[in-house]
């Protein structure tokens, strides 16, 4: 009788441990979700501001047009909704390109620079960045968190059951790595 009560007791316990830790991955899977849906939130603040920025821009750049092209092609793309994570990613980096380059077409622009229209949506787009970059470094630890939980003992077992996959980080591309050429910036070049 007291093997039997042992036995129970043991798959009790199993059976706990079990729902236990498939109740930690659950909620670490949907907090890298929710990560991932604030990162979207701000890429779509962003990407709501680039056709305002695209319009006072306009107004001053002729030069410039592939760049405000490229840009609205981007956008475009991005509100399409159908990219999965490694393609938002990417589309993120190219994004962050060609605001960067037309950061720097915006050197040449003297009144453009000193318009107050133009000079609010640098500011909001400069915030929108910010909180950009704190909502990727907070999806980069959720999906860590994530990762190494489906990766290491007991949670891998689980997760394979539940089919659970990792995720991939925000990443910098290689052009984000270089060191920015300040003499450049200054002297008028990309």
């Amino acid at each position: 009788m007291n093997a039997l009560w042992i036995a129970i007791a043991l798959f009790a316990v199993a059976v706990l441990v079990y729902f236990v830790l498939y109740n930690g991955l659950i909620r670490r899977r949907n907090n890298v979700d929710q990560s991932l849906s604030t990162v979207d939130v701000m890429l779509k603040k962003r990407f709501d501001l680039i056709p305002n920025l695209v319009a006072a821009v306009e107004a001053y750049m002729g030069h410039e047009k592939s760049t405000l092209t490229e840009l609205t092609a981007l956008r475009t793309r991005a509100l399409s909704g159908d990219l999965t994570d490694v393609e938002r990613a990417d589309l993120d980096r190219k994004v962050s390109g060609a605001l960067g380059q037309l950061r720097v077409a915006v050197e040449a622009y003297p009144d453009l620079k000193a318009s107050a229209n133009f000079v609010q949506l640098q500011g909001a787009l400069n915030e929108v960045e910010e909180q950009l970059s704190a909502a990727r470094r907070a999806y980069n630890a959720a999906v860590t968190v994530f990762n190494t939980a489906i990766q290491t003992v007991p949670g891998n077992l689980i997760a394979g059951t539940m089919g659970l996959t990792q995720r991939p980080l925000f990443e910098a591309n290689d052009a984000e790595r270089a060191n920015v050429d300040v003499g450049a910036l200054f002297s008028g070049g990309a």
